[in-house]
């Protein structure tokens, strides 16, 4: 592809027909990975990406990091002030519990019309007909098939201000309040594709205020946290597993071991989407049911080196030897398949001479602490000995709901976020469970209490609407989803009762946001780029890499969001540039 690009307000559908943007995440693949990983050796075909590409070595990924508002991020250019979307469970002090209990246990439900109802919101396998099938319970010819016809409606919360009529199920890509990247491309007439591990995540096509994703053409999603199966005639890249092999865990009925629960099986779950995105290079649907243009966005996530990160199976341990990040020998092997599967893409773009029109980028949703296994600390710890969570504490004092506590239980990992109960959300309250977590921060680890002012200079200040309205619009006054405290714990603080998990995601720690980004494309000549940039400045990028205005995002407009630095040679980046960017 020429690296001269003629922007307009909005491209052809023929020019969307000639160049391509890949988007991988890597998840939990951090700054430093990135860098010993080349420096060694062991990732060639990253290293050869980079060779003609940008690489982003100061890179934050959202806050929260975690997989929903990370994976948001990436493709609305906005954070969960904008988009909404704080934790794959969280809370929303308007919507109403689902009709029916979700598989996780969010309990069913009273939806009151016309009323501020509040409730837990769970946006992840437990909406899901059977979430221990590979493909979700769904209508579906084959068993590693997935995708929205595996979700079940009666499981979503619902919205108590819906018309016509009241109490609809929000779906996930409504519950979204921004436009995304394929809203935009779809629109422009470009073929749209993506594929992850819950098919809640088809929630990248943003807003349709229908039943259906719209905007998203081929969506394909094998549940992650279904029950082990053996997978005849998938073989994982680079290390060569023979994924036949794996034993069949559990039932359709009887909970087994998932695919995260092994170091092998995980990368055979990869290798099924992988072999999707190469079905979509090939001009196939994801598992070549029939012919389909070679989508304009496509790509996927690797969950391999986020389990080789915090997995400990069987006295194994995966993660980091050390602080300065050298990799066990188990994550070294999620590297090497995650690398020789992005190998297999490449190969493919190069087959079918696509290599040269495509742009790809490489970065994260989120990365994974504490990189340094000393500084592991879980709360309360397997023995339920190491102390007590924020949620818990307040728990007992009756501050904050019940439904937190139960069900999928508090949105803790290495973050606490906290919605007080409805009758406690005054300032006073909100200061009189603040002095309790205080008082108690040695039992719960707490390095840092963020409410009030602190809050509000990330996020919207927390509360109901004045006026009120149908789902999802962000409407003045306080916001329904915005926390009312988030703690911070210190640095290696989980807070856990697993025995088989040494590291977490979600919180704001310097290893949970630094993750790797690269964007390569034969045409860039390689530089790294050491100022400071967002994994949300990749949802205008593509834009701007496509012919298309990065202004056309809500959340680009509403926050401000900037092109990455380093590819283009003018304009602002922000969407209202001058019409014609080059790239150097």
């Amino acid at each position: 592809m020429s690296f001269a690009i003629t922007m307009s307000p909005m491209a052809h559908a023929a020019d969307l027909k000639k160049d391509h943007v890949l988007l991988i995440s890597i998840d939990g693949m951090h700054a430093v990975d990135y860098e010993n990983c080349v420096k060694a050796n062991t990732c060639p075909n990253l290293s050869a990406l980079g060779r003609t590409g940008v690489n982003y070595t100061r890179t934050s990924t959202s806050r929260p990091s975690d997989s929903f508002p990370g994976l948001m991020a990436l493709v609305t250019g906005g954070t969960p002030k904008s988009v909404g979307a704080f934790y794959d469970v969280a809370w929303d002090r308007v919507l109403a519990p689902p009709q029916n209990t979700t598989g996780n246990g969010l309990a069913g439900g009273t939806c009151t019309a016309g009323k501020n109802n509040g409730t837990q919101t769970e946006y992840e396998e437990g909406d899901e007909i059977n979430q221990l099938l590979l493909n979700g319970g769904g209508p579906y010819k084959s068993v590693i098939d997935g995708g929205i016809l595996s979700l079940d409606p009666t499981r979503f919360v619902r919205d108590p201000f819906s018309r016509p009529a009241s109490c609809a199920p929000v779906y996930p890509w409504n519950f979204i309040r921004t436009n995304t990247i394929y809203g935009v491309i779809h629109a422009a007439g470009g073929y749209t594709a993506w594929s992850d591990k819950h098919a809640v995540y088809a929630a990248v096509s943003g807003p349709t205020g229908t039943s259906s994703p719209s905007n998203v053409d081929d969506y394909y999603s094998p549940e992650v946290n279904s029950n082990q199966i053996p997978l005849p005639g998938v073989t994982t890249a680079g290390t060569h597993f023979d994924c036949s092999t794996i034993q069949a865990s559990g039932s359709a009925t009887t909970p087994g071991n998932d695919w995260t629960t092994d170091f092998q099986a995980i990368q055979c779950y990869d290798q099924l989407k992988v072999n999707a995105v190469v079905n979509w290079i090939n001009g196939k649907t994801h598992l070549v049911d029939k012919n389909a243009p070679v989508p304009s966005i496509f790509g996927m996530n690797f969950q391999a080196v986020s389990v080789g990160e915090k997995l400990i199976e069987n006295g194994v341990y995966g993660g980091y030897t050390d602080a300065a990040g050298d990799p066990t020998t188990e994550l070294a092997s999620a590297i090497t398949f995650a690398d020789a599967a992005i190998g297999q893409m490449v190969e493919a773009l190069q087959d079918q001479g696509l290599l040269d029109s495509t742009t790809i980028i490489i970065t994260a949703k989120h990365g994974q602490s504490p990189i340094d296994p000393a500084r592991f600390f879980p709360i309360p710890g397997h023995a339920g000995t190491n102390g007590t969570s924020p949620a818990h504490l307040l728990a007992a004092q009756g501050l904050i709901p019940t439904a937190e506590i139960n069900g999928p239980g508090p949105t803790e990992d290495d973050i606490s976020q906290l919605w007080l109960s409805p009758g406690n959300t005054t300032a006073t309250n909100t200061v009189a469970a603040v002095n309790y977590l205080e008082t108690n921060a040695k039992t719960a680890g707490i390095g840092q209490i963020f409410y009030g002012s602190s809050l509000q200079t990330m996020f919207n200040a927390p509360g109901v609407p004045a006026v009120n309205g149908p789902c999802c619009a962000l409407l003045p006054g306080g916001d329904p989803r915005s926390p009312d405290i988030i703690v911070a714990p210190n640095i290696g603080v989980i807070y856990t009762g697993s025995a088989a998990k040494q590291e977490e995601h979600g919180g704001f720690a310097f290893d949970d946001t630094n993750v790797m980004l690269l964007v390569s494309n034969s045409g860039l000549k390689p530089r790294t780029v050491t100022a400071w940039v967002e994994t949300m400045q990749v949802a205008p990028t593509i834009l701007q890499v496509l012919g298309l205005d990065p202004g056309s995002l809500d959340a680009v407009q509403a926050e401000g969001t900037q092109v990455l630095p380093g590819l283009f040679s003018s304009g602002n980046g922000n969407g209202n540039g001058d019409g014609n960017q080059n790239r150097q």
